[in-house]
């Protein structure tokens, strides 16, 4: 936008300043020539006066006075071929002026002023003064200097005047933008200063608008949900007092364990909705978090004849996303193989460092495969489940700076990656 306000700018300048320079370059140029053709003009006149006075001796001062001047080659052509002055050639517009027309020639050296005087003792004379090209151009080349440094001026002031006002265009339009980023990044603080033209203020006071009420619905929902989830509480502490009363210790103990657990993501659901932001780079060891959850889920598959096949790398290995986030993220993706495949279907669960940092997650059963061509997407379900658990797996992936694939495993079963970034800054 700057640069085009600054061609614009010299566009316009120089349209104006072509109108204006031309027709006055050339009115400088015929002014120079009437002035010189007016002076030598004059002298003619003089010495036509004193020709026609018939005294040879004032006559004759007259013409080594004209030729003195300076400039203006002064001639006096007698009856026959007889001549007064400077030696000049007797031309057409001499013949011309010598039948008693006084006339102006222009000639390829210059001009010629012929003054015609008659009714003297020596017949008709014609008085010449010639102005060469030289003397009807004297002074036109350092006047069109002049205006020429004049209109490099004017464009100058023209493009710095256009800069100035870009800049105060751009400098409210680039903060709009800069605060429409930070809004992007979940920054809901951020505020436009009121700056620039009336129409550049209105947009940035909407963009405010806008934000409060982005905070505004967003804390209405997040209290939703905080309060939505706190009321889960009571049915989890409910088969908390059901799994105290059961007889097997092991069974009883396996079922605290998954309402511990249960009770943990109610917690973090709360703890979440109820802030903006997540207060920094959150990050986690996913080699124990993997670990762990997928010796949680070890024992339903040892119980559903599963075997399991487990390619952990070494730990640390640290990724983006905060240990209850990954370890829900890998609950989902390991409750799906369970969901969706029949009891006794092998799976396997892969886990290595990313050659750049963080970590990439492979979990891939033997089952049948996935009934829709695109299962990530938000609320495809080829079964009877909400089709929201690969779309929250995506967005902690993405969070990270991920990604997320689902497809074909070798076997023809189902497989999902999960690539896990270091974190975004």
């Amino acid at each position: 936008m700057r640069r085009r306000l600054a061609l614009l700018a010299v566009a316009t300048t120089s349209l104006v300043l072509v109108a204006f320079l031309v027709p006055l370059a050339m009115l400088v140029s015929t002014l120079a020539a009437e002035r010189a053709t007016a002076a030598a003009t004059t002298w003619a006149q003089s010495v036509a006066t004193a020709a026609a006075l018939g005294d040879q001796d004032t006559l004759d001062a007259t013409v080594r006075q004209a030729n003195g001047s300076g400039g203006t080659p002064t001639t006096v052509f007698l009856a026959g071929h007889e001549f007064l002055g400077v030696p000049a050639p007797r031309g057409p517009g001499v013949e011309l002026a010598a039948r008693g027309r006084s006339v102006t020639v222009e000639t390829p050296t210059g001009r010629e002023i012929l003054v015609a005087v008659q009714g003297g003792e020596r017949g008709t004379m014609v008085v010449r003064a010639f102005v060469s090209t030289e003397r009807l151009r004297q002074g036109v080349g350092r006047a069109w200097l002049v205006l020429g440094l004049i209109g490099l001026v004017l464009l100058t002031v023209g493009i710095v005047v256009a800069d100035r006002l870009a800049r105060s265009l751009i400098q409210p339009v680039g903060q709009v933008a800069g605060v429409s980023r930070r809004l992007a990044r979940g920054d809901l603080d951020a505020r436009v200063e009121a700056a620039g033209p009336p129409e550049i203020r209105e947009v940035g006071t909407a963009l405010n608008h806008l934000a409060a009420r982005i905070r505004e619905l967003l804390t209405r929902e997040r209290e939703a949900v905080a309060d939505l989830s706190h009321r889960l509480r009571t049915p989890v502490t409910a088969l908390r007092l059901e799994a105290e009363t059961l007889r097997d210790k092991d069974e009883a103990a396996r079922v605290g364990e998954a309402v511990d657990s249960v009770e943990r993501m109610v917690t973090q659901v709360i703890r979440e909705a109820r802030r903006f932001d997540r207060g920094g780079a959150p990050s986690c060891d996913a080699a124990q978090v993997v670990g762990d959850r997928v010796a949680f889920w070890s024992a339903l598959a040892e119980d559903q004849d599963r075997p399991l096949h487990l390619d952990l790398a070494d730990g640390p290995i640290t990724v983006g996303v905060s240990g209850p986030e990954l370890a829900a993220c890998v609950d989902l993706l390991l409750e799906n193989v369970f969901a969706h495949t029949p009891d006794g279907t092998p799976f396997a669960v892969e886990l290595a460092a990313g050659p750049e940092g963080g970590a990439r997650l492979v979990i891939a059963d033997e089952g049948a495969g996935f009934a829709l061509p695109d299962p990530v997407g938000r609320g495809a379900s080829g079964g009877s489940s909400t089709g929201l658990g690969l779309d929250i797996a995506r967005r902690t992936a993405e969070d990270s700076g991920g990604w997320l694939r689902a497809g074909s495993s070798p076997s023809g079963g189902a497989e999902v990656t999960l690539e896990l970034g270091p974190g975004l800054t």
